[in-house]
């Protein structure tokens, strides 16, 4: 089949944990409402869309969120919940396809070129799904509907909140060409003042750029970004996609730097990553140490063993091994400290473009 043949729609929920949390809560609808943890170091996991009118955002100090909007309502959340909705979502997806690839708890890809109840066009398909989440679980989505995954997640963001949109094969260079850099899948704020650096600002300057240049500046994320440029993006949505870490991390209420109280919530994050390494029952052989100074400046170290790390015999000797590389004190004491597994064996993959590898590894420290 012709790439552009294909059908690819990609569902994202709308600032799905505060919307079940306002479904649930009749005083908390038509309020800016903020989840997270309520704290000195807590951060918004999803702000609603009524908090976001006042810059509040996902990833921000919850202190910074509550300065910009004092009458900001903050919940703790259930994440269990929200994958007892999530879980919903997905049963009315296989009404219509069996291909989905999950992203996250809250967005999907899904391919309907052929799909169960043979509907011809994917915005109808689109159409129906956004309908039934509402209908039936009373909350609202966005969907994107391209021939490539690239795309169908762009429209996705599109026309949001409960938004839909569909960049056809005739309009997708134009689409590109007018898209904002920071816009691509892909491009962070790090990528971005790179992007711009080398005189990089919408889809049609990068798409000038030489796929050389590019390689030299992004590394293996070059061909990946001059593809996307021209509207090429030919991964398949992957029905099953093998985890590639397990981790957790820490962001203590006050800093630390004395040895023993490092060492004690190193132990604690040991026996935390033991215990989702056995609940996800995997396997990988390369343990992360990340470091989060006071001063936000992050850094990880790695070691990678012979055998299977699911142990705290097995893991807790390398994680010491690892923070003896740590440089920390009074001056430059800890704010957070996470573990990670990666690495799994037993299978060949293509390599993974790097900034895909990179958003991974994040999602999996964010949990």
């Amino acid at each position: 089949m012709d790439s552009l043949d294909r059908k690819i729609i990609h569902i994202d929920m709308d600032a799905f944990f505060a919307s079940v949390e306002q479904r649930d809560n009749p005083d908390l609808r038509g309020k800016p409402v903020a989840v997270g943890y309520d704290g000195e170091r807590g951060v918004v996991s999803t702000a609603s869309y009524e908090a976001r009118k006042y810059g509040v955002h996902s990833a921000m100090s919850m202190i910074v969120a509550k300065r910009l909007c004092p009458q900001l309502i903050v919940v703790r959340g259930s994440h269990e919940h929200y994958s007892e909705v999530s879980s919903q979502i997905h049963a009315i997806f296989k009404d219509y396809t069996d291909v989905i690839e999950p992203l996250s708890i809250d967005e999907a890809f899904l391919d309907v070129t052929e799909n169960k109840l043979g509907i011809d066009l994917a915005i109808d398909i689109a159409k129906e799904i956004k309908q039934r989440i509402k209908d039936e679980l009373n909350l609202t989505a966005s969907a994107g509907i391209s021939y490539n995954k690239f795309l169908a997640k762009i429209a996705s963001e599109y026309r949001k909140p409960d938004g839909i949109c569909t960049i056809h094969p005739n309009m997708a260079l134009d689409f590109i060409g007018k898209l904002p850099i920071e816009s691509f899948w892909g491009v962070g704020p790090k990528t971005a003042r790179r992007m711009h650096h080398i005189g990089i600002f919408n889809g049609a300057q990068l798409r000038e750029c030489s796929l050389k240049h590019l390689s030299e500046v992004f590394g293996k994320a070059g061909p990946v970004f001059y593809n996307f440029a021209r509207g090429i993006d030919d991964r398949p949505v992957v029905v099953e996609r093998i985890r590639k870490s397990v981790g957790c991390e820490q962001t203590f209420l006050q800093d630390i730097s004395i040895k023993s109280a490092v060492l004690i919530e190193l132990y604690h994050s040991v026996l935390e990553l033991c215990e989702r390494i056995a609940k996800d029952d995997f396997e990988g052989k390369t343990l992360t140490l990340k470091i989060k100074y006071g001063d936000f400046l992050q850094i990880t170290r790695s070691i990678t063993s012979n055998r299977i790390l699911k142990t705290k015999d097995d893991i807790l000797p390398l994680a010491k091994k690892l923070l003896k590389q740590i440089a920390y004190s009074a001056e430059h004491p800890i704010r957070l400290l996470g573990l990670s597994v990666s690495n799994p064996g037993g299978y060949d993959e293509l390599p993974t473009p790097e900034w895909i590898q990179l958003e991974l590894e994040f999602k999996d420290w964010d949990k």
